[in-house]
């Protein structure tokens, strides 16, 4: 394996993500510092002398395309002995999975953790001592260091993690598992990176965490959530701010009046109701009813007309009965989704759920999830009609691939919107009319 000096001094990698928002930060973490330790990016894991996975852990499909990918990567491997194979993120540190890791594919170089991003050079270089197979998935609650590298891709949107880990426990989900306790970092550092992105171009920030909504409540500071908003609401120069993800536990009118009031912050809520029976809610360890959800739902529609709610379901979590499913198309019914991410349950190991006895066989809640798409395709179109003949600003984010001469953007409500346009005006906010709705986007034309 030739390590060429025009591609870096230490050799060149390639960096594959799979999963959230957060993943892709962390990748944009592990981008910086491996540039920073002297490696070059590569175009592609076949010219690469590193190549990353940066796995996720929330559904057993996350698993199984990285199970995939190291099988097609074995045949890599087996014809380049001299690359190293890492496999990192929220996978290994699932309990017995970095062994079950290298027992399914025992060509696995490197298994390492969520918190040892910074760690990642040292490790390598262990790797390349002789220590392989490595595993090192150190500490899941671990206070990752400010001021790490980062290299992003040019554009004028960019991720900002506020919080790390979760605390909440829900019994389907692993997360609390692989991210840790609850880490919010400080408010000065938060401003600090944003007001550095805003110098360097960005014009939108997502921020980041499992829970925003627990922010600072480690903190000695008395800062909360609605404080930081406000307090990046004010940066010279930020023109929308959006975040994810809230607990719907933890959301009361006060975040709604909060989002409201400050202008940068878009109106746009994405609230994970996971179903709408009180009884799987319960069994979920969800912390809110079906009612607390609706009246919420009611508040954003009343406060902020024309703010769009988007959420998060699981069908066919264990014990759910067609009576279950009937009131969670419900409450899809009545709150009317903008759009909707939906799920089969899917049992991880070490949640308690992944024991419950009663779990629904898998062709029924293939059933159930074809019934809830139908329901919220039909609710998305309406939703998106009644939009036909507003004027929203889009942000124009890049040309479409498959639409020559047009460009994807969104609104602050967080709408895909296709627009014809000049070359040169991708990273810029445009006044759009919207003439046509589509279920999964508008079109519109751009207004003088």
């Amino acid at each position: 394996m030739a390590m060429h000096s025009e591609f870096g001094p230490r050799g060149r990698f390639h960096i594959q993500t799979y999963g959230c928002q957060m993943n892709e930060h962390d990748s944009e973490v592990l981008t910086g510092i491996l540039e920073a330790s002297g490696y070059a990016r590569a175009p592609g894991p076949e010219e690469a002398d590193i190549i990353l996975l940066n796995t996720c852990a929330v559904r057993q499909t996350a698993e199984d395309r990285v199970l995939g990918e190291l099988g097609r990567l074995k045949i890599h491997k087996y014809r380049d002995p001299g690359v190293i194979l890492a496999i990192g993120g929220c996978m290994p540190v699932e309990e017995g999975a970095a062994e079950r890791i290298l027992a399914r594919a025992p060509h696995v170089d490197l298994v390492f953790g969520t918190g040892d991003l910074h760690r990642l050079p040292e490790l390598l270089e262990r790797v390349r001592s002789g220590q392989s197979p490595l595993i090192d998935v150190g500490d899941r609650d671990t206070v990752r260091p400010e001021g790490l590298p980062r290299r992003r891709d040019p554009g004028v949107r960019a991720w900002v993690p506020i919080i790390y880990g979760c605390e909440n426990f829900c019994s389907y989900c692993v997360v609390p598992y692989v991210r840790g306790i609850e880490r919010s970092r400080r408010p000065v550092d938060i401003l600090e990176e944003v007001r550095g992105l805003v110098d360097e171009g960005v014009l939108e920030i997502t921020l980041l965490g499992q829970n925003v909504n627990a922010y600072g409540r480690d903190l000695e500071e008395d800062v909360r959530f609605p404080d930081l908003l406000e307090f990046l609401s004010a940066v010279a120069g930020l023109k929308w701010i959006r975040y994810t993800t809230s607990h719907p536990r933890d959301f009361d009118h006060g975040m709604v009046d909060t989002v409201a009031d400050l202008e940068p912050v878009c109106n746009h809520f994405h609230l994970p109701v996971q179903s709408g029976s009180d009884r799987i809610l319960r069994r979920m360890n969800r912390g809110y009813d079906r009612d607390h959800f609706l009246e919420l739902a009611t508040y954003i529609r009343e406060r902020i007309p024309g703010a769009s709610i988007t959420t998060d379901v699981i069908v066919g979590f264990p014990g759910e009965t067609e009576a279950d499913f009937q009131d969670t198309l419900d409450l899809f019914r009545r709150v009317g989704f903008d759009g909707a991410y939906s799920f089969a349950y899917s049992p991880r190991p070490g949640t308690a759920a992944a024991d419950y006895p009663d779990q629904v066989p898998r062709s029924v809640q293939k059933e159930r999830l074809a019934r809830l798409n139908e329901l919220q395709y039909g609710i998305a179109l309406d939703r998106n009609r009644s939009r036909v003949g507003d004027t929203p600003e889009v942000l124009l984010e890049r040309p479409s691939a498959s639409h020559p001469g047009v460009y994807r953007g969104r609104t602050a409500t967080n709408h895909l919107v296709l627009v014809e346009g000049p070359p040169g005006l991708e990273g810029s906010f445009r006044t759009v009319e919207i003439f046509e709705a589509q279920t999964f986007q508008l079109r519109g034309r751009l207004l003088p």
